[in-house]
């Protein structure tokens, strides 16, 4: 029997490169329709900059940016990350500690080869960002869903977890706040997982990518701040925070207890001299970041740009009947769920397609994201006000024909 291509381990997670409904959405932006597009964080392309002095700061330094830098990365972008992580709170972290990449994805890509082999499992949540399960698979391991509690605000569900922890088990991924849902946990969710990462000595990673995208006053808390005796990976990075996506400048910091991980380590450094370095521009994106003005705060406060728009969103998808929303408290997705009473869906994807052909508005298939029923589906609430109105109308109008189809 001929092995199995990696590629096609990749057929049911990939949902934003290939699928009937993007091939749709292309073929149809090529005929000249317009399509409100609700299915990526993709700040840019909602008129979402980033602050200007990063811009300024890229530009002034692009001259001198041809060359390799270390593997890691250069030493100012990562010192600014040490400082940052000072911030968050979290002890003991070095300069030798911080792996630059392009965007956090590589290194979660990165992190995941060089601890998986074969049979590894790794405890993923559902609903998920579906980059996690491809990595999973791809290095060879099982990637094992953990439900996400709808009616508990999409927390992690920890009688769940526990019960799908193994021999084979090396860790769990957390993402908070989180994508698709917009959840951000409380601190003693995180304690719970902390505890089960300790009994089970497993590795905690934490996708932390849209810590400042906060709402309400919330408050975010690294997780690798609240515990020294456990081994955390944190990823964060320039794109959502700082409406930098194709800068491709993220980061990994590797905290807490290292001292039986050095053939672990070892392998993240071997990954990242193979891979040369980052993008060097990227980098130089860094550390002007993190010390400058903090601009999100301004998008996300009550008069915020992002907060208005959230708020919008949840109100007009909250009045369609048979839709609920839990109202996101952080990040830039919201997660509604479709009453199966009165939509019987049967499959997501082609509602998905079908709602992009009758209405032209693209969102993505809860499935998608590895949620278990075809009962939700995730969409950004990145347009501006008029468009988001526009496109929220327009899903309103598709559901209620969608009602009067399948009425009883």
């Amino acid at each position: 029997m001929k092995p199995i291509a990696k590629s096609a381990k990749l057929a049911n997670v990939s949902y934003d490169i290939r699928g009937p409904v993007l091939d749709k959405a292309r073929a149809m932006e090529e005929e000249g329709q317009k399509i409100i597009k609700l299915n990526i964080g993709n700040v840019a392309a909602f008129g979402l900059e980033p602050p200007d002095e990063i811009v300024q700061d890229m530009i002034r330094n692009l001259p001198s940016a041809a060359g390799y830098t270390d593997s890691k990365g250069l030493f100012a972008p990562r010192k600014a990350v040490v400082h940052y992580c000072q911030e968050k709170l979290i002890r003991g972290v070095g300069i030798d500690d911080v792996y630059l990449g392009n965007g956090a994805s590589e290194l979660i890509q990165m992190s995941m080869q060089a601890l998986l082999n074969d049979g590894d499992e790794l405890l993923i949540p559902s609903p998920d960002f579906p980059l996690y399960t491809a990595v999973v698979g791809l290095s060879g391991g099982r990637p094992v869903h953990y439900i996400c509690d709808e009616q508990s605000g999409w927390t992690p569900d920890i009688a769940d977890i526990r019960s799908k922890i193994t021999p084979r088990t090396r860790g769990i991924i957390v993402c908070n706040p989180n994508n698709p849902t917009g959840a951000l946990y409380p601190n003693e969710v995180l304690l719970e997982i902390i505890e089960l990462a300790r009994q089970h000595q497993l590795i905690v990673f934490s996708d932390e990518i849209y810590d400042k995208t906060l709402y309400d006053g919330n408050v975010h808390t690294s997780m690798a701040s609240l515990a020294d005796d456990v081994l955390f990976v944190t990823f964060n990075g320039l794109s959502k925070n700082y409406r930098s996506c194709g800068y491709r400048a993220g980061w990994m910091v590797v905290s807490g207890e290292k001292r039986h991980a050095r053939d672990y380590i070892e392998g993240l450094n071997m990954l990242a001299s193979l891979r040369l370095c980052s993008n060097t521009p990227g980098q130089l994106a860094i550390q002007t970041a993190l010390g400058g003005y903090q601009s999100i705060k301004d998008l996300v406060a009550p008069t915020g740009r992002l907060c208005r728009q959230r708020d919008l969103a949840y109100d007009l998808l909250t009045q369609i009947p048979g839709v609920s929303v839990v109202k996101p408290k952080a990040a830039l997705y919201m997660f509604p769920r479709l009453d199966p009473k009165i939509y019987p869906i049967a499959d997501d994807q082609q509602f998905a397609y079908e709602l992009l052909a009758e209405e032209k508005v693209l969102i993505v298939q809860g499935t998608g994201f590895n949620w278990n029923a075809p009962d939700h589906f995730r969409l950004v609430f990145l347009p501006n006000i008029d468009d988001l109105q526009e496109a929220v109308g327009r899903i309103e109008r598709f559901l209620a024909q969608y009602r009067k189809r399948h009425s009883v």
